[in-house]
Parts: structure tokens; C-alpha cells; sequence
């Protein structure tokens, strides 16, 4: 849709794309098959120059000594690169900007939105894409507001008052006026593309608890920090000075991680035997998990019972992420694609699978919403199973 639009603007060229990293080549590859344009045309700012570049693409590395030049009809950068290539940008006179996952830009005091956001106001057409504009509350959508209607979006201490319950000491965290704001956006600056409205052949998604055994000494172990926890948060109820607040809330957040930790630490064996029962099944699946060891477990456990699969997280080079999918949708003796939540939760098409498996959850919603749309996309034939492998109790 994004793309379709800027070809009707094609007076207003050239075209700045901001993305995540790993999303870079697959935009080119998408302006490449729907544009009448020369691939040349089409520059990409990689932080290295690795990998393969069969679209025929101009290559940029972020790191080189002399001026970068976007001066390609699509340009094509990380948010992370924006605040490297200020100088660059303030230079440049794009007219159109394409942000793709907006909601990268949800932290105001992040050095990404920040840099984005004047490259954001300057330009005379600002199309923002995201599945999951704000994946935990109405403060996230505040800078992508900012960024579209800077008259009506002016001020975030206005703006929490109204749709965050007011906040405490200007954090903004709670929600309310949902019905005022929904209204407000789609009057000014909200396109909604549901997938029950414009996607009517796409199977439903049936989601399934599967409920794991853990080891006796883990679950005491975990419950034992559950209890503790709960003391830390009636003890905030009742605190009487912000020192006080403060380091309660310290302590509460150390808890909450080492709970997650120490919960995927003890699902490892549990989440392999399921995936026992899934390989001897004989069908393509996905698998998310969050923490590295987890996703090593899976992937050294499926390598050692010589199933076929991919591997997508952080450590993946985004010059490489394509070829893997491509494999994946593919190659019959492909059977699983290990992906990291964060990695490999955005911007990927892995339809070969109609089913998904979540070995652990992530602290917000809209990532799991995300992920599982990795194979709920234009182009699934099946109805999509998602399990959700949980500990009893820990719901990690």
C-alpha cells in the first residue's frame, strides 16, 4: 500500500525509507518486483557490505569515510542509522518518508525517535506502518502522532492527562478515553486495514495453552521468588516517600527478570520433549523464544535429530535473513525455523508453516501478535495453529 502510494507521487521523488535493520533488503526487494525502476536506483545503507546483492542494488556502507550520497529514487535506512547520517538528512529534501514499524519510534527519549522525528516533520507526505502502533499502552503512540499532525499531537502533558490517566511525576503509564482517542486518530491521521475487512481469505488463527512439567526443585524454586515478589509490591502499596518507591521498584523489577530467567532456564527440558512429538508429526513449524539459551537449546537439539531448519535472531546478518526464509518457504527438507521473538518477529513471510510454537512469551502483547503473523500472511493456505508452551503457574 505504502509503495502504491508514493508511485502515484511520483513528482514528489525521491523516497526515504526508515525501517528496522533487518527489514532493509527485504524493501528493496519488494520496491524492486512493484516499481518500474532500475535496481541501481534502489540504495541501501548497510552497516557493512556483506553478503549477497543479486537485486542489483546500490550498496551504501554506513561506515565509509567519504560523504554518503542518497541520492537513489528509494532510499533505503535503519532507524538505528538515522542519527549517524543527521548531517546527511538535513542535507537531503525527501518530500516523502515511509516509516515502517512505527512503533520503533514509541520511546520519546530513545536517540532513534529523536533523530527520526525532525526527518519525520519535514517532509510534505509521512506515511507511518506498523501492525502494533502501540503494544502496551496510549503513551506509545504519542511521538507517532507527533510526527504525523504536530497541530492537533503538541503536547505529551496534555495528551497523558487525557489518554494515560494523568500519570505520576510525568510517566505516563495507565489509559483511558480509549473511545475519544480511537475517534480523534481516525478523524486525523489513522488509515485501519483490518484483516476481517480487507483480507477475507486469510484462515483463522486457533491458538492452544499447552501446559508443561517442570521439576519439582525449579517450580519450588520460582515460587519461592512469586512470593517474594508479592511481598515487594504490598510493601509499594504502603511506602511513604518516593526514595522508597524508587527502591522498591528496583528490587520488584530484579525479581520479575530473574523470574524470567530462571523459568526459561527451567522449560528447557520440557520444551524439547514436546518438540519431539512435533518432528515425529512430520510438518513445518515455526518456534519463538526470547532468551538466547533457549533458542540455542532448540537449535542444538534439532540440529543433533537432523532436522532440517533455519535460524533467525540477533546475531543473524540482515544480508542473510532473506536467503533463510527463502529456504524455509521453499525447501521441502526444511522443516523448522528457530526465530528469536525480537529478530525474527517483524517484517518476515514464513507461510510454508501453519504451525507456530511460542517456547517462551515476551513482556509485551503486540510482539506475539507480531510473531504469529509471521505465518498468518497473503499467501497461508491453512488454518494457523499457534501453542503456547506454559509452565503450570508460570505463565514465562
Amino acid at each position: 500500500m505504502a509503495i502504491a502510494f508514493t508511485a502515484c507521487l511520483r513528482e514528489s521523488w525521491p523516497v526515504l525509507v526508515l525501517t528496522p535493520s533487518s527489514l532493509r533488503l527485504h524493501w528493496a526487494t519488494m520496491i524492486q518486483q512493484w516499481m518500474n525502476i532500475p535496481s541501481a536506483d534502489i540504495v541501501v545503507v548497510l552497516s557493512q557490505c556483506l553478503g549477497s546483492n543479486r537485486g542489483g542494488f546500490t550498496i551504501v556502507p554506513s561506515n565509509a569515510k567519504s560523504t554518503i550520497h542518497l541520492d537513489g529514487s528509494f532510499n533505503i535506512i535503519s532507524y538505528d542509522t538515522v542519527p549517524k547520517l543527521q548531517h546527511v538528512l538535513k542535507a537531503s529534501k525527501f518530500k516523502i518518508v515511509i516509516a515502517d514499524e512505527s512503533h520503533f519510534l514509541k520511546n520519546a527519549q530513545a536517540k532513534r525517535t529523536s533523530s527520526s522525528l525532525p526527518v519525520l516533520k519535514k517532509a510534505q507526505y509521512v506515511l507511518l506502518l506498523s501492525g502494533t502502533p502501540a503494544l502496551s499502552r496510549p503513551i506509545e503512540l504519542f511521538t507517532q502522532l507527533e510526527a504525523l499532525y504536530p497541530d492537533v499531537y503538541k503536547n505529551v502533558h496534555e495528551y497523558g492527562k487525557r489518554f494515560c490517566k494523568g500519570g505520576i511525576f510525568g510517566i505516563y503509564q495507565g489509559a483511558s478515553n480509549h473511545e475519544e482517542l480511537h475517534n480523534l486518530m481516525k478523524a486525523t491521521v489513522m488509515i485501519r486495514r483490518l484483516k476481517k475487512d480487507v483480507l477475507s481469505e486469510l484462515p483463522v488463527k486457533r491458538r492452544q495453552q499447552v501446559f508443561l512439567d517442570l521439576a519439582e526443585k525449579d517450580m519450588k524454586q520460582i515460587n519461592a521468588l512469586f512470593r517474594e515478589l508479592e511481598v515487594v509490591k504490598r510493601k509499594i502499596k504502603v511506602c511513604h516517600s518516593m526514595e522508597e518507591a524508587e527502591s522498591l521498584k528496583f528490587s520488584e523489577k530484579n525479581l520479575i527478570n530473574k523470574i524470567y530467567n530462571d523459568s526459561a532456564e527451567a522449560k528447557v527440558p520440557a520444551v524439547l520433549d514436546y518438540l519431539g512429538t512435533v518432528i515425529e508429526a512430520g510438518y513445518k513449524f515455526l518456534i519463538f523464544a526470547h532468551h538466547k539459551p533457549m533458542v540455542d537449546s532448540i537449535h542444538q537439539f534439532l540440529v543433533k535429530k537432523k532436522v532440517g531448519c533455519i535460524r533467525i535472531d540477533g546475531g543473524t546478518p540482515a544480508s542473510e535473513r532473506q536467503a533463510l526464509v527463502t529456504d524455509f518457504q521453499e525447501k521441502d527438507s526444511i522443516m523448522a525455523a528457530v526465530l528469536s521473538i525480537k529478530a525474527g518477529g517483524v517484517g518476515l513471510t514464513l507461510t510454508a508453516a501453519s504451525t507456530v510454537i511460542f517456547a517462551e512469551l515476551s513482556w509485551t502483547p503486540g510482539d506475539i501478535i507480531q510473531a504469529e503473523d509471521r505465518a498468518h500472511r497473503i499467501g497461508q493456505v491453512s488454518s494457523v495453529n499457534i501453542y503456547y508452551l506454559l509452565a503450570h503457574a508460570v505463565y514465562m
